[in-house]
């Protein structure tokens, strides 16, 4: 299944520690440096997000979400999508992490609706929402909890 953004903002509302903008090297384009890895990148606003970038107000009471992160009605947009670092392109969230009856986290489901997990009982019990996934994709992401609280497992 392919990964689809729901363009919360939560992956990027911790950034502004870690992707920063220098220098402005034209209207729209920017020196962008990923602090963690010292790693430069040329930054250029997508041109339809624009007027949403020079809008600071939702950026200045965020000061600790990514420099380049804007409010578009409901969804939060990253406004350098199209020359955003490989760092940012690879992420996939974490939509839900799935919980053994201690609390310890022994598995987490990402935006993929992917399993992640190396306890072999809940790989096991996965395969049946694998299943339900196939047949009900436009709803798959509803059924998840629900399924796994079903089989035992608590989520978070």
């Amino acid at each position: 299944m392919t990964f689809e953004c729901r363009q919360c903002g939560s992956c990027c509302m911790h950034l502004g520690d870690y992707i920063v903008i220098g220098q402005q090297t034209g209207p729209f384009e920017f020196e962008g440096c990923c602090v963690s890895t010292g790693m430069i990148f040329p930054a250029r606003i997508d041109e339809d997000k624009r007027d949403l970038f020079m809008d600071r107000s939702w950026i200045d009471l965020h000061p600790s979400a990514c420099p380049f992160l804007r409010p578009r009605g409901e969804r939060i947009v990253c406004t350098i999508h199209e020359t955003s670092p490989s760092q940012c392109k690879a992420f996939r969230c974490v939509i839900l992490q799935v919980l053994s009856a201690d609390g310890t986290v022994i598995g987490k489901v990402t935006g993929t609706l992917a399993l992640h997990s190396s306890d072999p009982g809940l790989r096991d019990a996965w395969g049946g929402m694998e299943r339900l996934i196939a047949r009900h994709p436009e709803d798959a992401e509803a059924r998840i909890q629900p399924y796994l609280e079903e089989k035992g497992y608590r989520c978070a």
